[in-house]
């Protein structure tokens, strides 16, 4: 059920903030000497990856508040509205300013320089990103491995959004250094600057559609995205080992943080004791839930009357 310590997830964002401070610095400076739009989009993009680190950084660190009287299921969704923050910068910052640019230059007649300079600092950056890339591809490989599922899948529906937006905002900026140097490749070879400023427009295009997948996935979760069948299984399967209960007939997972679900259950309990014996019963199988490090909140009540038992699919 678990992603990577949350070292790991903070250790990859700290990675690709520092590529991306020094990819911004090197293409904007490159962007400069050879006038090149695809390169203006590009060091918009790196600069917009770098603020962005800021914004999950602070994600990491708030989400990681534990609970408290104004907040008792702790702050788990922080993570969310810092990674919604980052998103929406991705798309202002770097899809929207990378696509004005590209169509202000769409009707330029003059001519880039340099070129040299800028396909050093694409192929210097491509290291950089492709670093940054693999440290968050080898967390998220590791973890879909142990779940049994793919990579991208994982990446896609995982409750860790740190891990997502690192890994979204690298893979797009390696597939935005491709599109920038044959913007920039087919700009030297045919001396029309139109492939340059289509560089630059498709490399915003590219951000937008991150940037709004990312803001769907950070809205599912505030909005409260339930666990999924196998996650579902596996906590009814730990209800049900435990000796007080003999049946669950309701059972709800809602995410309230990165691997953190609020639980809600109805249980039958094994015996017929008193009331007041039952609700210490229920307290304590609560109790015992909650010590995992997955349960933010459980919260047991009875079945009613005649509910049909819930099983495991794997007990079919």
């Amino acid at each position: 059920m678990a992603d990577s310590p949350k070292a790991s997830s903070l250790l990859t964002v700290l990675i690709a903030f520092g590529a991306n401070v020094v990819v911004a610095v090197a293409k904007t400076i490159a962007a400069m000497l050879t006038g090149s739009a695809s390169l203006v989009a590009e060091s918009a993009h790196s600069w917009a990856d770098a603020g962005n680190e800021i914004f999950l950084i602070q994600a990491e660190r708030r989400s990681a508040k534990p609970g408290d009287a104004a907040h008792p299921g702790g702050y788990g969704r922080e993570a969310y509205v810092w990674s919604l923050f980052a998103a929406v910068g991705l798309f202002t910052a770097g899809a929207v300013v990378s696509i004005t640019h590209g169509i202000s230059e769409l009707g330029s007649t003059e001519p880039a320089n340099d070129y040299a300079i800028g396909y050093i600092v694409l192929a210097v950056s491509f290291v950089f990103e492709g670093i940054s890339f693999f440290q968050s591809f080898r967390q998220a490989r590791g973890i879909a491995a142990q779940r049994g599922t793919s990579t991208l899948r994982h990446v896609l529906t995982t409750s860790n959004p740190t891990l997502r937006a690192v890994f979204a905002e690298d893979a797009a900026a390696l597939v935005g250094l491709v599109i920038a140097f044959l913007g920039l490749l087919l700009h030297e070879l045919t001396g029309n600057a139109l492939y340059d400023a289509l560089g630059s427009i498709l490399v915003g295009v590219l951000l937008a559609v991150v940037a709004v997948v990312l803001i769907d996935r950070n809205r599912r979760f505030l909005l409260g995205e339930p666990g999924s069948a196998r996650v579902t299984d596996a906590v009814l399967s730990l209800l049900l080992q435990h000796p007080e209960v003999e049946t669950v007939t309701y059972l709800h997972l809602e995410f309230v943080g990165p691997e953190r679900f609020f639980l809600v259950a109805a249980v039958d309990l094994v015996g017929n004791d008193r009331e007041s014996d039952v609700a210490a019963d229920l307290a304590a199988v609560a109790d015992a839930i909650e010590r995992s490090e997955y349960i933010g909140e459980a919260v047991l009540t009875l079945s009613r009357p005649g509910a049909v038992a819930l099983r495991p699919a794997v007990l079919g």
